[in-house]
């Protein structure tokens, strides 16, 4: 409210035009039960335990001829949590100067049901519901952010131009977070559960307790010669984490799969009660220098160098290592991106770029994990990034525009650090690179129809992959068919794939009132290994439509729809495959009117359905009870998401200075998500913890605003 208080004292000097101020005043209600909120709520900004908002808002602007002062402040929300307020204020030619304050707050969607003593804290206590889930007290998982910016720009003269952005956005709350454990059958024999006697694995639902800041500035000094400009920038980012770790208390009794409360075994008890580390503290600094020189008026160059450093030395939560304190986190980024663009002809037009990345890790090896008896450290992850970028452009003739392209990506990910693993590394790859082409072809059709084809093209591959060497480090694959290696799991971005895509775009605009846009595409990708497992292809489609139709200069209508579908098709242990196939759909009408001079209406209709299936199936290689629990089963059940909206309002001008503006909105939503909850039944943890949503969700609401422009 600082902003808003000192913006209307601001126009005490002498002004020859009359500052505009407008005042925004109303009431909103909302219905629906607070179940039936949990998706609306997420960001409405209305707090959950009420059905009713107040509503203030401001727009003030002011022009000083005599002293060439411009400002303008727009305050909105200044009742509620989620209220924003805008400040600019600039002498044009010579300075500006701006300055924000934004308030967010997010809802869980989903509604939590806990036994948890000092949820949300940084020492929860897990108590079990021994009357079973859902007798606990509901508790509400909530972040609020607020974030202040200030900046200032100084044209120093007519070369020279200094801008300094300041902003710093502070965190508190709490939102879902968790811990979870199996216990391993080999390492820690206490930990173990015995059926009907002990409980040998747990998930708990730990709040994790938010109170956090993030600072960042940004300074750019820029300045302009004949035919070289550049410009030189520092960028710091800070955050801070006010709770370095959650440190739960877990004691007695935990449910186990079928629902029976049972002590928790000694072993699993003691790494349910060890403490977890939250985000560290860390910053960085990056500076850099960019610009462009003209070699000729046909020839341009664009360059830019950076170098950053970006470092986490918090101090660990409890003792690690003697002598160690912190982990020492340090990575140092260079940048070098050259790029020349030029039109050595006046139908022809080329452009070229190419960009080096390296990311050096500097953090200290150390041996942090065991094992059984043998050690293993962190890993460092350097990597060197270089990429080219040619194209060229040729203008036909007055209807017809090609271009060509070729793209060239190379990553380097540096040695593997030996120590940093006993065993588990199925493949590895030093380095990838893709080579890619592209082709488009523009044309326009008539004056009032053009479109556009694209085609491109790319293959992706490698260096030799690697392999374990019982825990010495990796070696280079000798033979493809090597039995670890054909069951083994081989990541995507390590893989060779073949991508394809093909795209159209199409602009129609018969006369001055209508305007449409079309737009298609389509692309496959397929991944080779030589392992039996692992993902084979993608594919991916999409249609879309976008119109508007300007039926008088009293009314305009607008629209859009598209469909699109995504599927993944990937091979898994045990003779399953699975084709995931995600398909969404949405379409939208909206129309804005004036009736007459003093009012004015305006609505949109938006839906939306999202659908993800996973489809399952066997091969040859399954065994009889892989085959017996999926016909049992019938596989996973869809995901799916519709949501239908109607957004209504209406303006009408009792005089010249004042105004009553009603919204109306309406929210249907349906959500299914077997991760969370199926049938009505929700997720229930280890305590009885349940964490579910209303599948079927309605919402109404009306807001009336009263406006009002001094004089």
């Amino acid at each position: 409210m600082t902003l808003a208080v000192w913006v209307a004292f601001m126009p005490v000097q002498a002004q020859t035009s009359p500052a505009e101020t407008t005042i925004f005043v109303g009431a909103g209600v909302l219905d629906g039960e607070r179940a039936d909120r949990g998706l609306f709520d997420q960001y409405s900004g209305i707090r959950k335990d009420s059905s009713v908002a107040g509503m203030l808002g401001i727009d003030y602007s002011l022009r000083q001829e005599e002293t060439g002062h411009w400002v303008d402040f727009h305050g909105s929300d200044l009742l509620g949590d989620t209220r924003e307020l805008n400040l600019v204020w600039k002498k044009p030619g010579e300075w500006k100067f701006t300055a924000e304050y934004l308030g967010l707050v997010r809802n869980e969607t989903s509604q939590v049901n806990t036994g948890l003593l000092n949820a949300g804290s940084t020492v929860p206590q897990v108590l079990a519901l021994v009357g079973g889930a859902g007798t606990g007290s509901n508790f509400d998982l909530q972040t609020k952010r607020s974030k202040l910016g200030v900046g200032y720009t100084k044209i120093i003269n007519s070369r020279m131009q200094l801008a300094v952005d300041l902003k710093t956005e502070e965190k508190k709350g709490s939102r879902l977070f968790g811990i979870g454990m199996n216990c391993p059958t080999v390492y820690d024999p206490t930990c173990l559960g015995t059926t009907g006697i002990s409980v040998g694995w747990a998930t708990l639902m730990l709040p994790e307790s938010v109170d956090s800041n993030h600072s960042q500035i940004d300074a750019r000094l820029s300045y302009a010669l004949e035919k070289l400009r550049f410009s030189v920038g520092y960028y710091g980012s800070f955050y801070r984490n006010a709770n370095a770790s959650l440190n739960p208390v877990v004691a007695g009794n935990l449910y186990n799969p079928v629902g029976t409360l049972l002590p928790v075994s000694a072993g699993l008890l003691g790494y349910l009660n060890q403490a977890v580390a939250l985000p560290p503290d860390n910053q960085s600094h990056q500076l850099d220098v960019s610009g462009n020189y003209n070699f000729t008026d046909k020839t341009r160059g664009t360059f830019k160098l950076a170098y950053s450093t970006a470092s986490q030395d918090d101090g660990f939560v409890v003792a690690s290592l003697p002598g160690t304190t912190s982990l020492g986190g340090r990575v140092n980024t260079s940048l070098v991106q050259l790029g020349v663009t030029s039109r050595p002809m006046p139908k022809l037009s080329l452009l070229a770029d190419v960009r080096y990345l390296n990311k050096d890790d500097q953090t200290p090896i150390l041996a942090y994990n065991l094992v059984g008896v043998t050690p293993y450290t962190n890993q460092q992850l350097s990597n060197q990034k270089t990429s080219t970028k040619l194209q060229a452009n040729w203008q036909f003739s007055p209807d017809y525009r090609g271009s060509l392209g070729l793209d060239y990506a190379l990553i380097d990910r540096s040695d593997f650090t030996p120590t940093s693993a006993v065993a588990g590394i199925t493949a590895l790859r030093e380095t990838t690179e893709e080579t890619g082409l592209r082709a488009e072809l523009r044309r326009r059709m008539s004056e009032n129809l053009s479109g556009a084809i694209s085609l491109s093209s790319s293959k992706r591959d490698g260096s030799t992959w690697l392999k374990d060497t019982s825990g010495l480090g990796v070696s280079p694959v000798t033979n493809l068919a090597d039995p670890a290696l054909v069951n083994g799991i081989f990541m995507p971005n390590l893989a060779d794939r073949q991508r394809d895509k093909i795209k159209i775009h199409a602009d129609w605009m018969p006369n001055k009132d209508w305007s449409v846009q079309f737009s298609a595409e389509e692309g496959t990708d397929k991944y080779s290994s030589p392992s039996v497992y692992g993902l084979k292809d993608t594919r991916m489609n999409q249609l879309s439509v976008d119109w508007s139709y300007a039926v008088s200069f009293r009314l305009q209508l607008n629209g859009y729809a598209s469909t699109g579908v995504q599927t993944f098709n990937q091979a898994r242990y045990a003779g399953y495959n699975l084709a995931f196939d995600n398909s969404n759909t949405s379409f939208g009408l909206g129309f804005t009117a004036k009736p007459n001079n003093q009012l004015e209406l305006g609505g949109s209709l938006s839906f939306v359905d999202d659908v993800s299936k996973y489809a399952q199936s066997l091969d040859g290689t399954a065994d009889a009870y892989t085959v017996a629990s999926l016909a049992a089963s019938g596989g996973l059940p869809d995901i799916t998401f519709r949501q239908t909206a109607l957004k209504l309002f209406g303006k009408y001008a009792l005089d010249k200075k004042s105004a009553v503006r009603v919204d109306l909105v309406h929210q249907n939503s349906t959500y299914n998500d077997w991760a969370w909850g199926y049938n009505g039944v929700p997720y229930t943890y280890s305590d009885g913890t349940t964490l579910g949503q209303k599948s079927g969700q309605n919402v109404n609401f009306i807001g009336v605003t009263y406006i009002y422009q001094l004089p």
